[in-house]
């Protein structure tokens, strides 16, 4: 089985600009996370799907494969869609460029599924928090999860999913992490123009999939960390960083 990690890339986003490119203690935030990949386990190919020149050309210099794609990409997943379509491989995995400090083994978690045989739709992972947690529970930048008994999802969320009648402490809530591995052929689907509804009134592109009748598989893994979305995020990175929080 050949897998392919893809990261997707752009200049331009809304909270931090150019936070591709800012500085991470010595290296820009996109190289730090294609450094992290590599030490992932269950592939030795990791590509960045960018639009950007400007980003092609730093990790050109710190020995990244690079693949150009268009601007017209409206989610990660489309970018990778797109990168898949000039790749060989079964299965892909989309990893933001904004985790710096992601757990190679959770990259590894994420094509277990596959490894194994299980051959799911989609996989992606979930992290467990704490019923007592509300300031977690109830930020709508925290995204949510549930899923059946065996592990598939259900629904994504910005809201606070279950909602709890009884308001019972035994009560589990997943936050969602936002690494996925596609089959091939279900990444076709976000080659397609149409944007659903659920996908557009919650900002969430995973639920395209469920929306479409596809199933996501969720693994729950013991290893959560920071993305970069704000500035409060990128300091907080550096600090980890200093501290020697950040190993390899």
């Amino acid at each position: 089985m050949k897998i392919v990690i893809v990261i997707p890339a752009r200049l331009n986003s809304s909270r931090l600009k150019r936070k591709m490119l800012v500085d991470l203690e010595g290296e820009p935030l996109i190289v730090r996370t294609f450094q992290r990949a590599k030490q992932a386990r269950c592939t030795d190919r990791v590509v960045v799907a960018t639009d950007s020149s400007e980003i092609a050309d730093v990790l050109n210099g710190a020995g990244a494969e690079v693949i150009m794609t268009s601007e017209h990409a409206r989610c990660g997943s489309e970018r990778i869609a797109e990168a898949a379509a000039q790749l060989e491989g079964d299965v892909f995995i989309n990893l933001q460029g904004d985790e710096p400090l992601i757990e190679p083994e959770n990259i590894d978690l994420v094509a277990k599924p596959y490894l194994l045989g299980e051959d799911p739709d989609c996989s992606t992972l979930v992290f467990p928090v704490l019923a007592g947690d509300h300031t977690t529970i109830n930020d709508r930048n925290v995204v949510k999860a549930v899923m059946d008994k065996k592990g598939y999802a259900l629904y994504f969320s910005r809201s606070p999913i279950p909602y709890r009648m009884e308001c019972s402490a035994s009560t589990t809530y997943y936050r969602h992490i936002g690494i996925y591995a596609f089959r091939a052929d279900v990444l076709r689907l976000y080659a397609r123009p149409d944007v659903s509804m659920l996908e557009r009134e919650e900002s969430l592109e995973q639920l395209r999939l469920l929306e479409n009748g596809y199933r996501i598989r969720c693994l729950e893994t013991a290893f959560d960390s920071p993305g970069v979305n704000t500035h409060q995020d990128l300091d907080l990175v550096r600090r980890l960083f200093r501290e020697g929080a950040v190993s390899g």
